[in-house]
């Protein structure tokens, strides 16, 4: 099938990459444009436009959709399909309805919950048990689009949100393919979504990131990893601003008030939760500093038991 692919992060990647080893003809890839980065603020590739490269595809990567530039190179491309996934830019009604066999997109979630920017960080911040993929037409409104394919998979009580994302690139690249072969057999069925289901999954902030012990070990503990690895989940240590990276919930349970620090020695770094139960910090990271296991840090900034934890600001 002769395919436009539209796509800018690793997420991405596999999808595109498995629409290749499929055989199908990939007539032109969009990306966004090239983003400076680091100090140097030097220009660098998104990863789908480093893949198409090394692939040998024609990427364009237009600033804008609505202009008409975009319609007219799809035009000219006269792709069967546009095929979507973490493009990070909306298509306006004509180039939706341009393609033969419409556009389908790849979406982290299984929809209509967590419609948005980050349905699989805000998945395990909400403490789901499951998430999955979905392939869906595409409509103007966010992620409303009728679902053409769904694959559901369990969340682990430790699996942060980067671990989770490589999964259901994974998934929803093999996800992808089968639901473009469907199509092209004629085989799909869509299902409108049930709006009374839809859940909002918005942007991340760093507002999101001050961990507030008073909430319970497991909330707490999803915070972590569903911030992970950006904005993070943050605490104030020893006066120390600190990115919380990694922690456990062991089931122990306490009589200290939240935020309390009942144990901080070369075992570990273990804190009161509004629950009554602990929540264990193993990974952290001072401002400034790199990643280091908890008691690495507290060999520097050793912190009293029974002391309570400053409240961020």
């Amino acid at each position: 099938m002769r395919i436009v692919f539209m796509g800018t992060p690793d997420f991405a990647v596999p999808s595109l990459k498995a629409l290749v080893e499929a055989g199908h003809e990939i007539c032109g890839v969009f990306t966004q444009p090239d983003k400076p980065k680091n100090r140097g603020m030097k220009l660098q590739q998104p990863p789908v436009k480093e893949y198409a490269v090394s692939a040998g595809l024609t990427v364009f990567q237009p600033v804008k959709m609505r202009d008409g530039e975009a319609l007219e190179i799809l035009r000219t491309l006269n792709p069967d399909l546009i095929a979507v996934a973490a493009y990070g830019k909306i298509l306006p009604v004509d180039i939706l309805e341009l393609p033969r066999l419409g556009c389908i997109n790849v979406h982290s979630s299984l929809l209509p919950k967590y419609r948005g920017a980050a349905p699989i960080n805000w998945a395990i911040l909400n403490g789901e048990d499951e998430t999955g993929v979905t392939i869906m037409y595409m409509a103007e409104g966010m992620d409303t689009g009728d679902i053409l394919a769904q694959a559901q998979t369990p969340i682990d009580l430790d699996e942060n949100a980067a671990q989770l994302f490589d999964r259901l690139a994974d998934m929803g690249a093999k996800l992808l393919v089968d639901t473009v072969a469907a199509l092209e057999a004629g085989k799909v069925h869509p299902i409108p979504q049930d709006e009374a289901q839809a859940t909002r999954a918005p942007m991340l902030s760093k507002e999101l990131s001050p961990l507030n012990w008073v909430r319970t070990a497991r909330q707490l503990h999803d915070q972590v990893r569903g911030l992970y690895p950006w904005p993070a989940a943050t605490a104030i240590l020893d006066g120390i601003r600190c990115k919380v990276l990694r922690t456990e919930i062991t089931g122990e349970t306490t009589g200290s008030a939240p935020g309390i620090v009942v144990q901080a020695d070369k075992k570990g770094l273990r804190v009161a939760c509004g629950d009554g139960r602990i929540l264990d910090i193993l990974e952290l990271q001072p401002d400034g500093k790199k990643p280091m296991a908890a008691p690495a840090f507290l060999l520097g900034h050793p912190i009293p038991q029974g002391i309570a934890l400053t409240k961020q600001e």
